[in-house]
């Protein structure tokens, strides 16, 4: 019997999602639980695994399709099963317009194709034995001939244009830009584009903080040891929560002071990365927002992580100290939130206290903030209060 692939709800906001690539092809036998392709929403790229045994009969919607939810991807069955009856409602669920996308990334060529509606294209013989000689499209070139017939010299243009794009170095590796790498990038280029963005930097004290995390964990088990994160974390919800200006969103012509302080952890994963979010963390225990990020790593490194979990956000936190090369770098917004912490490594660094120099473990933040929401004041305010918290860290459980 046959069954139908369809676009899956993977968040209770998700309307529509876009096929990022199948991993298995039509014909191929498989396993119920099997990974059948990637589905993209705007925050993440989930693979779909198959709802039962069977073969892949039909692959209805191709690679860069937008799908409504419930719209159909694919069909399984018996080899040789009639599927007709369920290709019939195809047409309605794919929404894609694959020749339309194409035309919009080549340069030099129209956006809509010429051919549409089975309308003769208007062509020069030596344009068209050109574009043929080439390898170009010629439905969706531009013409610029009398009543827009393509001639000769559309087609060496958008040859021309077309060579430009190429770049025939050598390469060790070629890696698609798609799926979430290609989500990733598309949401760190609107925000970096619509955020006038500054960033401070300041040296924070790590020494107290230490101190306590390691009482903290001096009598628990290793999978359940606070992490630096876990305690930045929580700094930071208390923060938020004594400087609530900062925990705002651009909102129309209207900036919202938001009510909940749900904090973002940047979790870097091998395909990319992902901010699960933390809600209501100033209101949590230190040890509930440990058990919930190292859930989140374990569940994000998997890519199960909902959708819905990475939405909601007011302010994120994104770790590189680990790594042991950075100090201080500019953390991109995560859109629409308004300020977020970058944090690099902590160094033995001496410093004066008193009229003593002295050795202490100073750790690099960043605070990046969009400049139409937060002006530069009240963001080192704010930034003098996480150093207060992080320097004095029993203040955070007060």
């Amino acid at each position: 019997m046959a069954t139908q692939i369809n676009m899956p709800k993977l968040g209770l906001s998700m309307k529509e999602g876009t096929v990022g690539k199948w991993l298995k092809k039509e014909g191929d036998t498989i396993k119920k639980g099997e990974a059948l392709l990637e589905v993209m929403t705007d925050k993440i790229a989930n693979k779909i695994d198959a709802p039962t045994d069977g073969i892949l009969l039909k692959i209805v919607a191709d690679k860069k399709a937008k799908l409504p939810v419930g719209g159909l991807l694919g069909v399984m069955g018996d080899a040789g099963e009639d599927i007709s009856a369920v290709l019939s409602t195809a047409a309605s669920s794919v929404s894609a317009a694959p020749a339309a996308k194409a035309a919009a990334s080549q340069p030099g060529v129209q956006k809509t194709v010429n051919a549409a509606n089975g309308a003769k294209v208007k062509i020069s013989p030596s344009a068209r034995a050109l574009a043929q000689e080439n390898g170009v499209d010629y439905t969706l070139i531009v013409g610029t001939g009398p009543e827009g017939r393509i001639v000769k010299e559309d087609v060496e243009k958008a040859i021309e244009e077309m060579s430009m794009g190429a770049d025939e170095r050598p390469t060790l590796e070629v890696i698609p830009y798609e799926g979430m790498r290609q989500a990733i990038g598309e949401n760190m280029a609107n925000s970096w584009t619509i955020a006038p963005k500054v960033t401070q930097h300041v040296g924070v004290d790590l020494s107290a903080l230490l101190a306590l995390r390691s009482t903290i964990n001096s009598d628990v088990k290793d999978a359940d040891k606070i992490s630096v994160t876990d305690m930045l974390v929580k700094a930071i919800a208390k923060a938020l929560e004594l400087y609530p200006r900062i925990n705002s969103t651009l909102s129309g012509e209207e900036i919202k002071v938001l009510q909940d302080v749900n904090v973002g952890v940047a979790i870097a994963i091998p395909d990319g990365l992902v901010v699960p979010v933390v809600r209501n963390a100033n209101k949590k225990s230190l040890a509930d927002i440990s058990k919930e990020i190292k859930d989140f790593a374990k569940r994000a490194r998997k890519n199960k992580l909902d959708p819905e979990e990475m939405t909601g956000g007011s302010f994120t936190v994104t770790n590189l100290g680990g790594y042991g090369s950075v100090d201080y770098f500019t953390p991109i917004i995560n859109q629409p939130e308004s300020a977020i912490l970058g944090v690099g490594r902590t160094v033995k660094t001496p410093v004066v206290v008193g009229d003593q120099i002295v050795i202490r473990p100073i750790m690099g933040l960043s605070l990046a903030f969009d400049h139409r929401v937060i002006d530069g004041a009240p963001a080192a305010e704010f930034l003098a209060l996480v150093m207060k918290l992080i320097e004095q860290p029993h203040k955070i459980f007060i």
